[in-house]
């Protein structure tokens, strides 16, 4: 079965065409990314701009087009905190009605967290035990996850989604080019009282970080330029190393730090604030290092619809 799943987030829309082998597992038939900032300005007027909306459609346009000539049997486009943040979103309603044959479905901050679990695993070398804690830092907010995970399926012990975002608290707090000291002190301190009631991890557990801050720090550490997923999937970053490459993007304006190695361009502007997110989560839980998982909520939805839990095009 040949399935396709969009996740329409603050910043990025993120596409998977996958098809489904006899052993249970996935293959990527096709990805892309593509920042739209759909949520730009949400987090002030909770309101979705006409500006954005058409990026954001120009975005699925193209989509579709890569859907069709896929040949793709199930569907699943999914929104997340920017949409969740505007109370009403009845032309993107209409837009991917219109274009994909199905319902948007804008999902809560607990079913994110749990779809990004179940797909950040996959492809993962875990230990025997299964026990994981993933964290997804989005452009509008954060989730983060522990559980167990098997050929069953997931057990999730501790779900919660924070409103902290890469693009929520560049808006909120960052005025200067570069940031100013003050201002990163803010954003940080700001991660530290969010993440303060996280429950704190086994000693030995190494935290996986998923979506584009943590995918493109990881490009950035590791010089990875142009960007390629099988090379970052799976890699472990020590925490000293993270907390380095982000205090050297801080220093630099936007326009130097769209021409790092690595550097997605259209991150530059809030990937500082993305990897503070990290670096607050990470402090809190004393953890040394975090492994980088290329996959994500998209992964998870793939599951649910090879699995029948979602219904087929109309």
């Amino acid at each position: 079965m040949r399935v396709a799943t969009i996740d329409i987030g603050t910043n990025t829309v993120l596409l998977l065409v996958a098809e489904s082998r006899p052993d249970g597992s996935l293959i990527a038939q096709a990805e892309r990314a593509t920042i739209t900032r759909l949520g730009a300005g949400v987090d002030r007027t909770r309101t979705l701009s006409p500006e954005a909306i058409a990026r954001t459609r120009a975005c699925l346009e193209d989509y579709s087009t890569i859907v069709t000539e896929r040949d793709v049997e199930r569907i699943a486009v999914v929104a997340t905190s920017a949409v969740r943040d505007c109370g009403g979103a009845g032309e993107l309603r209409s837009i991917v009605t219109g274009l994909f044959g199905v319902d948007l479905r804008v999902i809560s901050g607990i079913e994110e967290a749990r779809l990004t679990f179940a797909g950040a695993l996959s492809g993962l070398d875990l230990p025997a035990d299964g026990e994981a804690a993933v964290f997804d830092i989005g452009g509008g907010s954060t989730e983060v996850v522990l559980g167990r995970c098997d050929r069953v399926g997931a057990s999730l012990s501790y779900v919660e989604s924070f409103d902290l975002g890469s693009v929520r608290l560049t808006e909120r707090y960052v005025i200067n080019d570069p940031p100013t000291s003050g201002e990163l002190a803010v954003i940080e301190e700001h991660a530290r009282a969010a993440f303060g009631r996280v429950p704190p991890l086994r000693s030995h557990e190494v935290p996986i970080g998923v979506a584009g801050t943590m995918t493109t720090v990881a490009a950035v550490a590791l010089g990875i330029s142009p960007y390629d997923g099988a090379r970052v999937h799976g890699r472990v970053l020590g925490r000293d190393l993270l907390r380095r490459v982000v205090q050297r993007l801080a220093v630099l304006d936007v326009r130097a730090r769209r021409l790092e190695p690595g550097m997605e361009p259209m991150r530059a502007d809030v990937i500082v604030a993305g990897g503070l997110i990290a670096l607050g989560l990470l402090d809190h839980w004393q953890s040394d290092s975090v492994r980088v998982s290329d996959r994500g909520l998209r992964w998870g939805l793939a599951r649910e619809l090879v699995a029948g839990d979602v219904a087929p095009r109309t």
